[in-house]
């Protein structure tokens, strides 16, 4: 019996609904990571170029072989508007592996923001555009286009196994993937944490909770208290 071996480019995924990226976008990615299990969040060295940008949307994932673009290209002529570039280039920083005229065809597209686990150049040039773009750095080396790779396969960027189709949502803190079996349940907790941590700076700042209400119970928890007593 003969089994057909999947393509190294699959052209076709699933997405998440266009209004529940709407709602996402909404979200600071660090509630999101936390009411997600507090897991999700990518390397901090996956950083934007600038701290106002800003993205969320589908992932369509590319891996490539440090220093070689050919798949993000090919990447590129499949992309929908609104998806997010979810590219593993392997940590690599000997070279960029985007720059100023690939991130003009992804506004073009209508592509809602990159995330390398690599490097990039022409940052000033991207900062002015204000694309969402998120990288461990920039160097003025460009890269081959020789190596092939894979398209909307599973990849590993900053820690993180990222599927196509994921929730990608980044701001200045970082980038958050959530699945998308997970996100209607993970936007619902995201609106009540919102809501209460709103409430609690209030408390702060009008100073009628100074302190977690929370506090004495996990202190006892923890060995710290005897039971019955308070701070």
């Amino acid at each position: 019996m003969s089994h057909s071996t999947p393509p190294d480019v699959i052209r076709d995924i699933e997405r998440i609904a266009p209004d529940l990226v709407a709602r996402a976008a909404h979200y600071p990615s660090s509630i999101l990571a936390d009411v997600a299990g507090r897991r999700g969040a990518l390397s901090s060295r996956i950083a934007p170029l600038s701290p106002t940008m800003r993205l969320a949307g589908p992932a369509l994932t590319i891996d490539v072989r440090p220093g070689d673009n050919l798949m993000i290209h090919a990447a590129m002529a499949l992309a929908k508007p609104g998806d997010v570039l979810v590219i593993d280039g392997k940590g690599d920083e000997s070279c960029a592996l985007m720059g100023e005229i690939m991130v003009s065809q992804c506004m073009a597209i209508g592509i809602a923001g990159i995330v390398v686990y690599g490097a990039v150049r022409d940052t000033e040039a991207i900062r002015a555009l204000g694309f969402p773009m998120y990288a461990i750095g920039a160097n003025p080396n460009g890269p081959t286009k020789l190596v092939p790779g894979r398209v909307n396969w599973p990849v590993s960027v900053g820690g993180v196994t990222v599927n196509p189709g994921d929730l990608v949502v980044a701001d200045a803190d970082g980038v958050v993937v959530v699945e998308p079996a997970k996100v209607p349940a993970v936007l619902q907790l995201a609106e009540k944490k919102l809501a209460d941590e709103t409430a609690r700076i209030d408390g702060i700042r009008s100073g009628k909770q100074l302190r977690p209400t929370w506090l004495d119970t996990a202190l006892r928890k923890a060995g710290v208290l005897a039971e019955g007593e308070t701070l």
